[in-house]
């Protein structure tokens, strides 16, 4: 049965009352209740413990779940499979071989460029290379991008770990990286805060202006090109924005599967197929969830915290499971 379709107004209204709701319970949340009533009030110690150092790990949840929740939009309308996702289709795999190598190498480019630039270039390259096996015969084949993401995911994911091995010493912290790994939001300073906003904001502006290519783009190739899209260049734009979004994501969260699959596939269901609207709802929607799932992850048995990669695959597989199990059901 279909649902009743809702306008985007009224979405993103329920959205940021959510999100305004996940905010005050992720900052009194952690290792010790504040109360609101005391990070909003005198200023003292637990209030300088939400304002320095929990509101920036709660902004830094919140931009990489919009970021994987974007490039899962992007890759579902380049790819027109819905079951496609970064994680799924190797491009976060490839982010995280980039920023091991970073990590691991940082002798090869400045280190404040060399985690980002080298999860991007893993993520663009992986990228491209899903879409390459994709495209053979000169048709998309569904099965075959899955498959060759997971098979790609698998590669990826040896290689970061011979990485592991063989560069790995005393003088690395190899628990930290593991710890990365298997995803966990960082703690950003403030500074780094307001600098990964404008960039946030300038990827939903340019998937925004992509939305009416990627809707022209479920008609087929040919549907698009005489709609007057460029169907290479917007493939290219597409694969790139969602590539920056990945690796912004796995820069600041590691590897946090399912979020990219999970997201706009409710939202999709909710608010139609058209992508216009998709874009802000998916980034708003995929920011609240990481912040919820960043909260369990550091106060559900703080001291210590679980890796967020590990609750959302939690959360994720069984998701994909129905997903496939259905899509069976309706073919």
């Amino acid at each position: 049965m279909t649902p009743a379709r809702w306008s985007l107004g009224p979405a993103l209204a329920l959205l940021a009352v959510t999100g305004m709701l996940a905010f005050g319970l992720s900052l009194s949340l952690g290792a010790a209740w504040v109360s609101p009533a005391r990070w909003l009030g005198e200023p003292g110690l637990e209030r300088d413990l939400v304002w320095v150092w929990r509101a920036p790990r709660v902004a830094a949840a919140f931009f990489v779940g919009a970021c994987l929740s974007l490039a899962g939009l992007l890759f579902q309308g380049v790819f027109r499979n819905p079951l496609a996702e970064p994680y799924l289709l190797g491009s976060a795999a490839g982010a995280g071989l980039g920023a091991a190598i970073a990590l691991l190498l940082p002798q090869l480019l400045p280190p404040a460029w060399s985690l980002p630039v080298m999860a991007f270039l893993g993520a663009w390259g992986a990228s491209w290379l899903v879409l390459a096996v994709g495209r053979i015969g000169g048709a998309w084949q569904s099965a075959r991008l899955l498959l060759a993401g997971v098979a790609l995911a698998a590669i990826l994911s040896a290689l970061r770990g011979l990485l592991l091995m063989v560069f790995g010493d005393e003088s690395t912290n190899l628990r930290a990286i593991v710890s990365w790994q298997l995803g966990g939001v960082q703690t950003p300073t403030v500074a780094e805060v307001l600098g990964f906003g404008p960039w946030l904001l300038l990827l939903g502006w340019a998937a925004w202006r992509l939305a009416p290519g990627l809707d022209a783009l479920g008609l087929g190739d040919a549907a698009a090109q005489s709609l007057g899209h460029r169907v290479p260049r917007l493939v290219a734009g597409a694969v790139l924005l969602a590539a920056l979004a990945t690796a912004l994501a796995v820069s600041w969260g590691g590897l946090i599967g399912f979020v990219g699959l999970m997201v706009p596939h409710v939202l999709r269901w909710w608010l139609g197929p058209l992508h216009g609207p998709l874009v802000p709802a998916c980034m708003v929607a995929g920011g609240v969830l990481m912040v919820l799932v960043d909260t369990v992850a550091r106060s559900s048995m703080a001291p210590s915290e679980i890796p967020a990669g590990l609750l959302t695959a939690v959360i994720g597989g069984p998701f994909f499971l129905a997903l496939l199990l259905w899509r069976q059901d309706r073919s």
